[in-house]
């Protein structure tokens, strides 16, 4: 079996950022820039005002020193006048700085006169303008490719003029359970009885990918049938990704890789070395890649975590896509069974300068409050069969937007 890094690094590099699309700025949010962004223009595109003053030559600026206004510059609007010895113009955030000036005293330090103004502080001698291409130099590089589009990174193309960029298409990731025993909630009846599993996993998968960035496709659940199995897995031919859940152990009612070798699919690996989760399958079919996840609820989502976010955010145009892992005190105890990988959930805080994890009650994989609890995975590595209170292990922390480009979930903390 392979760690969950070889299995994680396994996947990513059959994996490929999708195709390109250019739209508009307003459609872009949040997604990847699929090429480098270059200015056409110097941003400022010239010396400008960064505060409500008056407009000088530094030359000119001492207390008590009085200058004739020669005349006002709102923003909007440009100078006509060159500042000589002796002159100031009235000038408003944002607005350009006639020639000859190099320094904005702000109005506060100011005082009207008949002839002009008169600077009471010389405090800003040489400050408050915002220099031509401060900020963005005409043909250089804004934004590479590989850049997530958030609101600052919109902005900062909106004022190149950049109205439409080239991003890289969202995934269409098609999902499927199975299992006789699985019903979905329009069976309530049923699953209130007793005589049914509501389908946990269906609702938790597509909110899981509908949080990495892709569009969810629902193939439904498949009985213990493989000709049902086949007709659903049908569904997936055009989505950029399929996830299975549950069917893929040893079990006589575990169909799923016989019929995905009956249409052809290949199968790369399908056990790993971790817990929960062991159960991981890869391989592709209908020339898409496709990731079988366990059945079990907590386990579906470690996996989907480690491996099917990953894989995601790679289509969607990531450079990283891996969360990165943080060093953190355990403050449980730990007696673990077979020399796995595990990932425990676990609470982290800080407290004073360290980060501390509290694992969030039992860890079966069945638990799904322990999912619902948790902000981290707590990876105890492959051979520590024993963690004491006070050790030093790794974390995932759920919400972390800090990735990479690799995992380093076996690597020493």
């Amino acid at each position: 079996m392979r760690t969950p890094s070889d299995a994680a690094r396994t996947v990513l590099a059959a994996i490929r950022p999708l195709p390109t699309e250019r739209l508009p700025l307003g459609a872009v949010l949040d997604r990847v820039l699929a090429r480098d962004v270059e200015s056409p223009i110097d941003l400022p595109a010239w010396d400008n005002s960064a505060m409500d003053g008056y407009a000088v030559r530094a030359a000119d600026v001492g207390a008590g020193v009085e200058l004739s206004v020669v005349e006002s510059i709102p923003a909007g609007t440009f100078p006509t006048h060159h500042l000589a010895p002796g002159e100031c113009a009235r000038i408003f955030t944002g607005a350009p700085l006639p020639d000859g000036a190099d320094t904005v005293i702000r109005q506060e330090d100011t005082t009207a006169t008949a002839a002009g103004m008169r600077i009471d502080d010389p405090r800003d001698a040489g400050r408050n303008v915002r220099h031509r291409g401060e900020d963005i130099r005409r043909g250089s590089v804004v934004l590479e490719a590989g850049t997530a589009l958030g609101p600052a990174q919109i902005g900062v193309l909106a004022s190149i003029a950049q109205a439409e960029v080239d991003v890289h298409r969202t995934p269409v990731v098609a999902y499927m359970g199975s299992g006789d025993e699985i019903a979905d909630l329009d069976e309530r009846d049923a699953i209130l009885a007793g005589r049914k599993i509501a389908s946990s996993n269906s609702y938790t998968i597509d909110a899981m990918i509908r949080r990495a960035g892709a569009v969810p496709r629902n193939l439904g659940i498949a009985r213990d049938d493989p000709a049902d199995i086949a007709r659903r897995l049908e569904g997936a031919r055009d989505a950029d990704l399929l996830v299975t859940s549950a069917g893929i152990s040893v079990g006589e009612h575990d169909h799923l890789r016989t019929v995905l070798e009956s249409l052809g699919g290949t199968l790369a690996f399908w056990r790993i070395r971790m817990r929960p989760g062991a159960p991981v399958g890869f391989g592709t079919l209908f020339g898409r890649t496709w990731l079988g996840l366990p059945g079990n609820p907590v386990s579906t989502m470690v996996t989907f975590e480690l491996f099917a976010r990953a894989a995601i955010r790679r289509m969607r145009g990531h450079r990283r896509p891996f969360r990165r892992t943080r060093r953190v005190v355990s403050a449980d105890a730990m007696s673990l069974g077979p020399p796995l990988t595990h990932f425990q959930r676990a609470v982290v805080s800080e407290e004073g300068d360290r980060l501390v994890a509290r694992l969030t009650g039992a860890q079966g994989s069945g638990i799904l409050t322990s999912m619902a609890r948790a902000n981290a995975l707590l990876v105890v590595p492959v051979d520590r069969r024993e963690v004491r209170v006070g050790d030093t292990l790794r974390a995932i922390l759920l919400d972390d937007p800090v990735h990479v480009e690799s995992p380093d979930w076996e690597e020493a903390p």
